[in-house]
């Protein structure tokens, strides 16, 4: 009987630790269910996902619909002059009457008839190929805006990512130099350090807080132009920004670059469209010069001569002292311009495809230094300052200007990240090889 007791007991007690543990285990899971769901439900925002949202921005979304607006052109251009339904009454004699009876039987000539215009010269098929390479220069204009667009968010992309990179490790350094400087009031305290040394290092701490205020103000402004360019409303304390450095890369070849990639460029594709739309207005207005025909045929009824009498009927325009000399002279002033243009834009294509190269070869090798050399001999220094000063090996100038040196060069190691990031990122939006999603 005691052996029963005691067996039951132990098992209340097994019983009741299970129980309270289930329930610690369920408290933990409902304190942490809350912080999981916001690591879950952050919202992450990489580069594919800023080019993405710049490809359909407000921006895009005009070009997109002047793009339609010039796809409608193309039909109403495509037809024919409408015809002309003609109703008409004459021959009333005002001095005898027009007689008694119905309308029908009343002294009226009464005539329907049908007028349509015959377009010589092939005028309808010019005007619309002309309207079609518009058209098509639109559409290249659209695909260019994109391609605009998406530079400009990535740019502010990298911003901001260099923004971040400056406020996290400014804000390290203000920590730092604020711990010393309370380190400093002790030791002057104690008698250790003088007053202008401890005075210095609350100067230096100040000023590295000045310097983590001024990252945090960069970084709201790379958010305020990452959103103008992508229409997101970035929040920092709830979204998760990615940071999609692009690895370093062997340098490229100056003869890259490839007479090909000119005619793929959409402003060169839109140039040339409109260089052939210019030609087709060119032939339209010379088309003028052939008169259009207009037809016509009408049903007459008069009572007291017939009930059905037929007219037909031809106009020709004639065309006396004026052959459209202003029509064609403009057309062919167009044609030049739209030729020029096309130069233009061939000759800029060509010298902006050799200018990314350039920034790209020049970002990456000022990134490769900074990465591999620069900012770590920078933070080696700075160690080696402070664990000296520490030591009483060293001065606190020579501190202070390891400081400083590592605080300009985390900042100008963040631009230099950010340069080469917008020179990749232009060079393979831009290249036609490398980018054809973006076509």
């Amino acid at each position: 009987m005691v052996r029963h007791w005691s067996g039951w007991v132990r098992d209340k007690r097994v019983m009741s630790i299970r129980q309270n543990l289930q329930t610690r285990l369920g408290w933990a899971w409902a304190l942490t269910l809350p912080l999981w769901c916001s690591i879950a439900c952050a919202q992450t925002l990489g580069l594919p996902q800023v080019l993405e949202a710049a490809r359909n921005n407000l921006d895009v979304s005009m070009a997109r619909q002047a793009a339609e607006a010039a796809r409608a052109d193309v039909v109403a251009a495509d037809r024919s002059p409408f015809p002309i339904f003609t109703a008409k009454t004459s021959q009333m004699d005002l001095q005898h009457g027009i007689g008694a009876g119905s309308f029908g039987q009343k002294k009226i000539d009464k005539s329907g008839g049908i007028d349509w215009t015959w377009e010589r010269g092939n005028k309808r098929g010019l005007r619309t190929q002309s309207a079609e390479r518009q058209a098509s220069a639109a559409n290249a204009d659209l695909q260019d805006m994109r391609v605009m667009q998406q530079l400009g968010a990535a740019s502010a992309y990298f911003d901001l990512l260099a923004a971040l990179e400056r406020n996290r490790d400014m804000q390290a350094l203000a920590n730092s130099a604020k711990q010393l400087a309370q380190s400093a009031t002790l030791r002057l305290k104690a008698g250790d350090l003088s007053a202008q040394e401890s005075a210095r290092l609350e100067i230096e701490a100040q000023r590295a807080q000045a310097d983590a205020y001024s990252a945090q103000l960069d970084q709201e402004r790379a958010v305020l132009l990452l959103g103008q360019f992508t229409n997101l409303r970035i929040n920092l304390a709830g979204w998760h920004i990615q940071a999609d450095w692009p690895a370093l890369e062997a340098m490229l070849d100056v003869n890259s670059v490839q007479e090909a990639w000119l005619d793929q460029r959409p402003d060169v594709v839109a140039a040339l469209e409109r260089v052939s739309a210019a030609r087709a207005a060119l032939e339209l207005a010379q088309a003028q010069k052939k008169s259009d025909l207009t037809l016509g045929t009408s049903l007459d009824h008069y009572p007291t001569q017939s009930s059905r009498l037929l007219e037909l009927r031809v106009s020709v325009p004639l065309q006396w002292g004026y052959g459209y000399e202003g029509e064609i002279g403009r057309a062919q002033a167009q044609v030049t311009l739209a030729q020029d243009l096309l130069d233009k834009t061939r000759h800029e294509a060509l010298t902006d495809f050799k200018r990314l190269l350039q920034e790209r070869n020049a970002a990456q090798q000022r990134e490769a230094l900074y990465e591999q050399d620069i900012l770590p001999r920078a933070r080696r220094v700075a160690e080696q300052a402070e664990l000296a000063y520490t030591l009483g090996a060293s001065s606190l100038t020579d501190l202070l200007d390891a400081r400083r040196t590592l605080r300009s060069t985390l900042i100008d190691a963040a631009f230099t990240r950010a340069d080469y990031a917008k020179a990749h990122t232009a060079w393979q939006l831009r290249t036609p090889t490398q980018n054809p999603s973006t076509r």
